[in-house]
């Protein structure tokens, strides 16, 4: 294919060319008539010479043509053409190249017509006589001396065709130099045009190869630079709608890899298009093992699969909770939304995965809960409504039962109170309405005060207290809060220990030296110990290991729910280790240092 350039260089040139070609030919013909012009101007200044210098002798004398012809022939030697001399009635008297008894009579030639009129004669034609292309000049002349007729003068145009072939090589040579200039001159001149149009192609080639910092560089105000500004103006608009696309895709990508539900797009043909983290992690499958693939290979997951299908046939909006084991049991919440376009042409499903296991959880420990505060506060309430109705009623006469039903309705009301400000204070802890002062806390001092105070309830069943904790060992926290927590901790192990046991408390440093250096403080007593099935659910709101036993003791079921709070709110950690029989150790992990959140 040729390329612009070749095609206007050769237009160009063609133009050019066949102007050159019309102008030769045009000079040509020019230099021909003029050059012919020339001669017959000469050869009739010639006739005109020999009409006034010539002897003209009689006509009708003997030897008259002998004399014409031999005159004629000399003229012809001196002035380089055919001499002719022609009486008025169209007979040749003498001629320079044949005898004139041999030559046609000359009236009816065109130039002896013209010459007869009273002008000056003149014709192009092929000679018989002297077999070439002439040109004759004749005129009337009439002397003095008894001649009147025309003298013609006639030359060969044979001369002419060689002056002309002359002229010719010389026009053509200089023709062919104007045209070699004309054509280097066409090349700049559409090299002009077409380089610029040629690096604007290539700068929209490389637009077009997603190159949008590809720019024109031209200084011209011309309509080829107006298109070289429009491309860069176009290439600017495709730059910022790009960066504005690429936003666009990153924010959705990052909206979709951080939404906390999974997200899963099914089209028209039923093929998954589009899947984002949390559905992969949901689904246990990565987005190049379905992505581009029917629904059906998501029959791993047959429930959801199912709740696809049906959706997919629908093409409306459904919800549904489905429990699933994989290998752990979940609660998943399905939802499939149909997607319309503008026009109402139907697009595919999203589905939406929410795993709300956790949420289902947490749900069914409210309700324990309520259930299990509903419970824990009807007990003592019945025991008051009771032993008071009794009271009231009078069917009590002695004293000493009066004073014992009197003082369980007390305890069971201190039992109550008791119970709601445990209450009162767990919902406090975990709405983390009651901040933390954090302070240097001396752990010996510490447990010194906490032992006095417990001391005599251990002292009532012979428990030994040990304290294993190094002088000047201080943390950061709150004091009262850890006050709380080993108040608990320890008033638990003094209750759930035997007579006679041992209840040891010991303190140790661990990672010395490293950022998270942290203490390790352990609980242990010789109680009866903790089943191995219940160890997981220690730490539950109500829950007790033996209920009668913690009911005997007073406790509320939420002391170690507290416990275990308050040492998260430190950003600490608790652990417990118990068999039955030996006893149980609560170990609490504690930064010894806080920094800011």
């Amino acid at each position: 294919m040729k390329t612009f350039r070749t095609r206007l260089i050769i237009i160009l040139m063609s133009l050019i060319g066949i102007s050159m070609l019309a102008a030769g030919l045009t000079m040509a013909q020019v230099y021909r008539g003029s050059h012919i012009r020339a001669l017959e101007e000469n050869m009739m200044r010639e006739i005109n010479l020999l009409e006034n210098t010539f002897p003209f002798q009689a006509t009708d004398t003997a030897g008259a043509s002998d004399y014409y012809s031999s005159k004629a022939r000399e003229l012809e030697k001196l002035i380089d053409s055919r001499v002719t001399f022609i009486l008025l009635d169209g007979k040749v008297i003498g001629d320079s190249e044949m005898s004139p008894d041999r030559m046609d009579n000359h009236l009816t030639r065109k130039e002896i017509v013209s010459a007869a009129n009273g002008a000056t004669g003149s014709a192009i034609r092929y000679s018989d006589s002297v077999r070439e292309k002439m040109l004759y000049i004749a005129h009337e002349v009439k002397s003095e001396n008894g001649f009147i007729g025309y003298i013609r003068l006639s030359m060969s145009l044979e001369a002419v065709g060689e002056e002309l072939t002359k002229g010719w090589m010389l026009m053509a040579g200089g023709l062919l130099i104007l045209f070699l200039a004309a054509a280097l001159v066409s090349y700049r001149v559409a090299a002009g045009l077409t380089k610029p149009l040629e690096h604007i192609t290539l700068v929209a080639n490389r637009i077009s190869g997603l190159d949008y910092d590809a720019r024109v560089d031209l200084d011209r105000s011309d309509e080829i630079g107006q298109l070289g500004q429009a491309i860069n103006g176009m290439a600017d608009s495709l730059q910022q709608q790009l960066k504005q696309i690429h936003d666009n895709e990153d924010l959705m990508q990052s909206v979709l890899a951080n939404m906390t539900g999974g997200l899963l797009m099914v089209d028209s043909d039923g093929t998954v298009v589009l899947i984002n983290r949390a559905a992969e992690q949901i689904l246990h499958m990565k987005d190049d093992q379905i992505v581009g693939k029917t629904y059906n290979a998501l029959k791993r997951n047959y429930e959801f699969m199912k709740f696809v299908e049906e959706g997919v046939n629908l093409k409306e909006y459904i919800r549904e909770e489905r429990h699933v084991y994989d290998p752990e049991e979940l609660i998943l919440q399905f939802d499939g939304v149909p997607m319309f376009e503008d026009q109402g042409g139907y697009r595919g499903m999203l589905f939406l995965l929410q795993d709300v296991t956790d949420i289902r959880r947490l749900e069914a420990m409210r309700s324990e809960f309520v259930a299990n505060v509903s419970h824990e506060l009807k007990t003592p309430i019945a025991a008051v409504k009771g032993f008071a109705e009794t009271l009231l009623a009078g069917g009590v006469d002695d004293e000493e039962t009066k004073r014992s039903f009197l003082q369980i309705i007390y305890d069971e009301g201190d039992r109550l109170n008791r119970l709601i400000g445990d209450i009162l204070e767990l919902s406090k802890i975990e709405s983390k309405r009651a901040p933390l002062e954090y302070v240097p806390v001396n752990l010996k001092e510490l447990f010194d005060s906490i032992n006095e105070v417990l001391l005599p309830a251990a002292s009532k069943k012979s428990i030994q207290m040990h304290q294993g904790i190094k002088e000047h060992l201080y943390i950061e926290g709150d004091e009262d809060r850890l006050r709380q927590i080993f108040m608990n901790l320890l008033s638990n192990a003094i209750s759930y220990t035997l007579e006679g046991g041992r209840v040891k408390v010991e303190a140790e440093i661990v990672n010395i030296g490293e950022e998270d250096e942290k203490v390790l403080i352990s609980v242990k007593d010789t109680g009866m110990g903790i089943p191995k099935k219940d160890l997981p659910r220690i730490f539950e709101r109500f829950y007790r290991v033996d209920k009668a036993r913690s009911r005997s003791s007073g406790g509320t079921g939420l002391g170690l729910s507290i416990v275990k709070h308050l040492v998260e709110l430190h950003h600490g950690t608790i652990r417990v280790e118990s068999k039955v029989g030996e006893g149980s150790a609560f170990i609490v992990e504690l930064p010894i240092m806080h920094t800011l959140d």
